[in-house]
């Protein structure tokens, strides 16, 4: 059985980690979870980092919203690194799963795309660990997380 971590945040607007975990109960005997919360999106590196080497996960689902600012993005930017740089540590994927906050021009919009994105992701994540067949088989179609697939070009 696989483990998947799922690190999140405080900061963010929507609880994606509960979509996360609704989706994961659908592979219920496949995988199991361990959630680890973190005030902000700079601080999702080292929960990847701790759900990796205390808790043994397999992979990490990192949920985050950075803000609409410009400092908001410096700080996307940062813990993107940190994330990068700790699936190299291990050699095991950390979905980044961020959706920024001016992504959505309502709440209502934005919502849409936090738990669209969370829940296509989780997908992700348990295709990447127990059917990567699935990924080959789908590369190449446009598949989109927070929006509607766009056109495969044949």
């Amino acid at each position: 059985m696989y483990k998947i971590g799922i690190a999140d945040t405080t900061f963010a607007r929507y609880d994606m980690a509960k979509e996360v975990i609704k989706t994961l109960d659908k592979f219920y005997g496949q995988v199991t979870y361990q959630r680890y919360v973190v005030p902000g999106i700079k601080d999702l590196p080292v929960a990847s980092f701790i759900l990796f080497e205390k808790y043994n996960c397999d992979l990490v689902i990192a949920l985050g919203m950075p803000g609409p600012k410009a400092y908001d993005k410096a700080s996307a930017q940062i813990a993107s690194e940190g994330l990068m740089m700790c699936q190299l540590k291990f050699g095991k994927h950390i979905l980044e799963v961020f959706v920024h906050e001016d992504e959505g021009s309502t709440d209502y919009e934005l919502k849409q795309i936090m738990q669209d994105r969370s829940i296509k992701h989780t997908f992700n994540a348990v295709y990447l660990l127990t059917n990567p067949q699935w990924l080959v088989d789908n590369a190449g179609r446009g598949k989109r997380q927070g929006f509607t697939d766009a056109k495969a070009i044949e």
